[in-house]
């Protein structure tokens, strides 16, 4: 009887320790999966607030979740006692393998990760990425999908837009309209400014600030160049951009301003024999 009560005794310390690590391991794996919880919901929130695509955002939102959740499995196992090395050397060889084997679907994962944290563009902007242009129609984690002017749809892989430079027309609330016009030196210089600043005058999508650049810019082979530069606001920019082309072209046959078109002069010399 002695005996075992002298066992009881010298187990008693050893029971009492693994009994708390084993309820501090509890505590940390509920707070820790409760801790994950919030914050992939906090995110995942924060993310279709911010316009994300709600698949990307859920998607997005769990991965968030598994990892956290990974690492509060290993924090509890780890605290109750177990030794969790050859748990991380497997999940860092099983990540390698799997990596190596989806390379090119982790660069585009990792790229749409970057679009929606950086957000150079949202659904619904027109850009101009990996030499395609359109309006941006959803975001995903390896595509992203535009639809273009003449409504085709194009399917980008995301690292082939982050490798390289993206325009986005949409950002900005205005944009400059850039209009070459030649005129014939054979005409009025005056003449042609004045057309062509009453034309912008009476145009109220122009907007007058900024104010609308018209200027000769250059002495061509066969014109007089002028630089016509009216600021619009972003949706009106094709439109604004065709009727003024238009507009001119009306006032300056109708004034008599000639638009010269690239021609060569031959001068014949008769040789006398």
């Amino acid at each position: 009887m002695e005996d075992l009560f002298d066992k009881g005794t010298e187990w008693a310390p050893i029971v009492t320790d693994w009994a708390i690590s084993l309820v501090i391991g509890l505590v940390i794996f509920v707070v820790g999966k409760m801790l994950a919880g919030k914050v992939s919901g906090w995110c995942k929130a924060r993310m279709l607030k911010s316009n994300v695509d709600a698949a990307v955002a859920g998607f997005a939102s769990s991965i968030l979740y598994a990892l956290m959740f990974a690492g509060v499995v290993l924090m509890a196992l780890g605290q109750v006692g177990v030794e969790t090395t050859s748990f991380i050397a497997i999940l860092g060889a099983a990540g390698l393998a799997v990596g190596l084997a989806l390379q090119g679907s982790l660069s585009n994962f990792a790229s749409g990760v970057l679009i929606i944290i950086l957000r150079p563009f949202k659904v619904g902007d027109f850009i101009d990425a990996a030499g395609q242009m359109g309006v941006v129609d959803r975001i995903e984690l390896f595509h992203t999908y535009m639809k273009t002017v003449d409504n085709r749809v194009v399917i980008i892989p995301n690292s082939a837009i982050t490798g390289g430079c993206i325009v986005n027309f949409s950002r900005e609330e205005t944009r400059r309209v850039d209009l070459v016009v030649g005129i014939s030196y054979d005409a009025d210089i005056r003449l042609a400014k004045e057309i062509m600043e009453g034309i912008i005058a009476a145009d109220e999508r122009i907007l007058k600030d900024p104010e609308c650049t018209i200027a000769v810019s250059e002495l061509a082979d066969s014109s007089v160049n002028f630089v016509v530069r009216p600021w619009v606001k972003a949706a009106d920019y094709w439109t604004v951009r065709a009727d003024v082309l238009e507009k001119i072209k009306y006032a300056f046959d109708e004034r008599g301003v000639g638009i010269p078109y690239p021609q060569m002069d031959v001068h014949l010399h008769k040789q006398e024999s």
